[in-house]
């Protein structure tokens, strides 16, 4: 089981069969800051890993003697899912590279290379790799870690499958609408493995994770000298998910420039690298997604209405989860089962007090925000703290309603009178007082139980009781 890493240099670890490579590589990454370990080989890659070696992201040859890059990634994939790895080589085949993808390989670079490339390269998959530590496991992970049936389980997501096993033997283009966190791209590999093109590569890009000139580049390619630090062609994400499925992510954040080209692309099936001249012809299905409405970004003159109309062919929209509340127990067992593995826990069953709670609770980060707190249980192996942010935020929400109203209306009687600090004096003691409501609710008004929920001590809650005025009820 991979080792958790501590806070310092990131760690890179250099696979190539070339001494030179290894040593220039080693050089340019330790004066930029990294710390770095090398191997000659896949077999000697893989030892390190699992002999707690940690990297935070993998420079991967292809062409190497015994275990090459191929079969280390495949290796790498099943025992660190979530491990950056860059793959280099000076083979520029289409097919290496589509096989390199379809196997997880977060970016491919060819031999030779600029330093900055190397740089750009590894910033952009560590800095994604940090996006799913800060916001918990990416709905991508989501795809391939959580079982079918949780993720179909409610009837608004098993008529969204019936669409999508309905269009699966054609190629029109679907888009998927939906709030942050909703499974907006757990929709889209179904869609692509439900179709006839499931056996080919299914390719993601985050529009919204590069400005527009490298979303360009990474979207369609360029050839080499095509500007600076363009040392060799690079394929665009159109070529390798050529047969096969493209998924743009965060559609609406696409800036016009690029909407246009895109546009070029659905009308005619091709387009020209950066800095070149050559017509690309791909055979592509086009997925897009978005949290937000695009129909309204037209009306704001911020999205192309011809585009719009020629992505807007299947409309899937994915309900919150708050909708879908069916799905809770089911993905709930899920992910604790997964999060049990991971961290090397014995998962126990979720009491039906949290259950309860779950099914009351807004969600507003969606299944994003429930994997998050089905992992904090899990790591701690108690469900207080959960059940007391609950509370928190239901007092809060109350105090956002009729309370706030209230305290508005008295400051407006008295004409702004009421001193600042009062005003939040008071809100403050509505607020706690809500929180301390709901948790002795929670608890049949034990006591015990809701200083131990609440984190303070049994005779400050006594005092806090009595201050606020509080009784069973």
């Amino acid at each position: 089981m991979p080792q958790v890493k501590e806070a310092g240099p990131r760690r890179v670890l250099v696979v190539d069969d070339a001494q030179s490579v290894r040593v220039y590589l080693a050089d340019l990454l330790q004066a930029s800051g990294y710390e770095v370990d090398t191997a000659s080989d896949g077999s000697r890659a893989l030892a390190l890993i699992e002999g707690g070696a940690n990297p935070d992201a993998v420079l991967l040859d292809v062409r190497m003697p015994e275990t090459d890059g191929i079969k280390a990634l495949e290796a790498i994939r099943e025992a660190s899912p979530e491990l950056p790895v860059v793959m280099l080589s000076v083979e520029g085949r289409t097919s290496t590279i589509v096989t390199a993808m379809q196997l997880g390989a977060d970016d491919y670079l060819t031999k030779p290379f600029q330093d900055e490339e190397i740089e750009f390269a590894l910033r952009k998959v560590l800095a994604a790799a940090d996006r799913v530590r800060e916001n918990g496991s990416p709905v991508a992970a989501l795809a391939a870690s959580v079982d079918e049936t949780a993720v179909w389980s409610s009837p608004a997501m098993q008529a969204t499958r019936r669409t999508l096993e309905q269009v699966g033997s054609t190629d029109v283009t679907v888009l998927i609408e939906g709030e942050s966190g909703v499974g907006k791209e757990v929709v889209a590999r179904a869609a692509h493995s439900l179709s006839n093109r499931s056996e080919r590569p299914f390719v993601k890009v985050n529009c919204a994770a590069l400005p527009e000139s490298l979303l360009e580049s990474e979207l369609f390619g360029y050839e080499k000298g095509a500007f600076t630090g363009a040392a060799a062609r690079k394929y665009g994400k159109f070529e390798l998910a050529h047969t096969g499925t493209i998924f743009l992510d965060e559609i609406g954040e696409m800036a016009p420039g690029l909407q246009a080209k895109l546009l070029q692309v659905l009308q005619d099936a091709e387009f020209t690298r950066l800095g070149g001249n050559e017509d690309i012809h791909v055979d592509v299905r086009i997925i897009t997604a978005t949290n937000r409405h695009l129909a309204e970004l037209v009306r704001q003159g911020r999205f192309r209405e011809d585009l719009f109309f020629r992505l807007d062919v299947v409309k899937v929209t994915i309900p919150p989860l708050r909708e879908r509340i069916e799905e809770i127990p089911v993905l709930v067992e899920s992910f604790q089962r997964r999060f049990a593995a991971r961290y090397g826990k014995h998962p126990t069953p979720i009491s039906e007090e949290l259950l309860s709670a779950f099914a009351d609770y807004p969600f507003k980060g969606n299944v994003r925000e429930l994997e998050n707190m089905v992992r904090r249980i899990v790591v701690l192996e108690s469900e207080e703290s959960i059940l007391a942010e609950i509370a928190e935020q239901r007092g809060a929400a109350r105090f956002g309603g009729e309370t706030l109203h209230a305290l508005l209306e008295e400051l407006e009687d008295n004409a702004g009178d009421l001193p600042l600090r009062e005003v939040g004096q008071r809100a403050s003691r509505e607020v706690e007082r809500e929180v301390i409501d709901q948790v002795l609710l929670r608890t049949g008004w034990n006591r015990k139980q809701a200083a131990r929920l609440l984190g303070v001590s049994y005779k400050t809650l006594l005092h806090k009781i009595r201050e606020c005025g509080l009784h069973p009820h």
